[in-house]
């Protein structure tokens, strides 16, 4: 089971590369973001299969605060 807020993909063009997408969910309790977060041309909710991804996304975290 993935306990997180899975992605349904619909036409998000980075679903493939996503773990919020591509991760098994649970049969029985699996939470679904309502609408994709894809919008315009970004997702700030991408979490890349690739650790380089997770890397980069927690080094911009970092820098904001």
């Amino acid at each position: 089971m993935a306990d997180i807020t899975m992605c349904r993909g619909d036409d998000c063009p980075l679903k493939n590369n996503c773990h919020r997408y591509t991760a098994n969910a649970s049969e029985y309790r699996q939470s679904y973001f309502v609408d994709p977060p894809y919008v315009d041309d970004e997702c700030d909710y991408f979490w890349g299969i690739e650790n380089s991804t997770v890397m980069k996304s927690l080094n911009d975290i970092f820098k904001e605060r």
